[in-house]
Order: C-alpha cells, then sequence, then structure tokens
C-alpha cells in the first residue's frame, strides 16, 4: 500500500512508473501522480539543489521563459491589482516584471523568502512558475493560495503535463529529485471541479483559474472532503 493521495486523500492510487531511484503512482480519483514521501529528500538536501539554480532578473532567456505565463496574466489584470509570487526562488524575477509593469508583488519561498504573513493578507493574482511539481502537500498548499485571492482574483501555474505512462517513462522532467508531484490536464480539470471554476490552459504547460467574483467561499467542500494533514493551516 502507497500512500494517500497527497491532493485529493484517496487511497487508491497504483504504480504508474518505477525507475532505479524511486516509484512513482498514479491516483485513480484525481490523477495526480506522486511519488511516495519516503523517497523525499530531507529538506537541506533539497535547499542545496536549488541553490544551483542560476536564474536571476537579469537573464533575459530565463525572463522569455517566464512570459509564458506573464503575458497571459498579465492580459486579464486591471490598474493597480497587487499581487504575490509563490515560490519565488533565489533570484526573484516575476516579481520584477510585474512591479515594472506597474503591479506591486509580493514574493514568497520557503527557503529564500520564508516570510508567512504574505498570507495574511488577499491579492489580485498570484503566481507559482515550476512550483507545484516540488509540492509534497500540494492540497494544502494550493488550497492556501486560493483562499488569498480576492473574488474575481487568478491563480496562474505554470508546469509541464503528464501526457501517459509511455511519455512519462522518457519524460526528463521526472528525473529532478525535488520533483515529487505531476499533473496532467485531468488533474486541474478535477481540482477545478473542487473550486467551481474551469481551468484555462496556455500552451503546453500554463494554467489559470479564476477565483469567482460572488463573496461566497466555494472551497469548503474541497477542505471539508481532504480534511486533516492535507489542509490543516
Amino acid at each position: 500500500m502507497t500512500d494517500n493521495c497527497p491532493l485529493c486523500g484517496r487511497i487508491d492510487a497504483s504504480l504508474f512508473h518505477r525507475d532505479r531511484i524511486r516509484p512513482y503512482y498514479r491516483c485513480h480519483q484525481c490523477l495526480l501522480v506522486f511519488v511516495p514521501a519516503d523517497f523525499h529528500l530531507p529538506a537541506d538536501e533539497e535547499k542545496r539543489h536549488y541553490d544551483c539554480h542560476r536564474n536571476h532578473p537579469g537573464d533575459a532567456g530565463y525572463r522569455r521563459f517566464l512570459r509564458r505565463l506573464y503575458l497571459p496574466l498579465l492580459q486579464q489584470l486591471r490598474p493597480g491589482d497587487q499581487g504575490l509570487d509563490f515560490g519565488s526562488g533565489p533570484g526573484p524575477t516575476l516579481s520584477l516584471m510585474f512591479a515594472e509593469a506597474g503591479f506591486a508583488t509580493a514574493i514568497y519561498d520557503i527557503y529564500y523568502e520564508p516570510d508567512v504573513s504574505v498570507f495574511n493578507r488577499q491579492y489580485d493574482f498570484i503566481t507559482a512558475t515550476e512550483v507545484v511539481e516540488h509540492l509534497a502537500r500540494p492540497a494544502r498548499e494550493l488550497d492556501r493560495l486560493w483562499r488569498c485571492l480576492q473574488p474575481g482574483g487568478w491563480l496562474g501555474l505554470m508546469t509541464k503535463l503528464v501526457i501517459d505512462a509511455g511519455a512519462f517513462g522518457r519524460w526528463h522532467y521526472k528525473n529532478d529529485p525535488t520533483h515529487i508531484s505531476f499533473f496532467s490536464r485531468e488533474t486541474f480539470v478535477w481540482l477545478g471541479r473542487q473550486w467551481q471554476v474551469e481551468p484555462r490552459f496556455v500552451g503546453a504547460d500554463v494554467i489559470l483559474f479564476q477565483r469567482p467574483r460572488d463573496v461566497r467561499d466555494r472551497t469548503a467542500g474541497f477542505r471539508a472532503r481532504s480534511q486533516g494533514l492535507l489542509l490543516k493551516p
């Protein structure tokens, strides 16, 4: 028996792939592909891996990469909107790109900018680029981000998507030891149903969600169904 699915909490997953390093299971409900907790890196080893990243604001190639999310999200914003870049990394760049366009953007990163006070307010937009694949508890983190959105606000995610078992076996993306949660289009559609919204897919790896403009909390059902260690604050 493997772990509960870290997204929906269901104990109903089967082996999807195994390599020389670790197994990968796929949940039968939300279709998340995940690495069991016994194979996650310790925090200090994970941080050493991130310390090797050389992304920085002056890197034109990195800015072009981020534009895949930046441009479609920018089209949805209104003057004065403010945002949060979740998982900003050792060289925050997307937040600067939005600031340069006139949108003040706070940052959070568990290792490099761990000020949890950013979660005490709401934002007009939240971004997470190449982040969700690193999350050991994606239900808790995604729910927290959703609750930090203003009604009508936007959540923008960027991550490579699972296609099928054959492609997964050849996929370089799975070989990063810090990548432990792998989403497909179907997984994001499932997540959208929990939030009662439709995901918008842009290109191959960008997903946008808009929180409903009404003030009712439409995520209560998701939190109730995924209660316990997944979603505790």
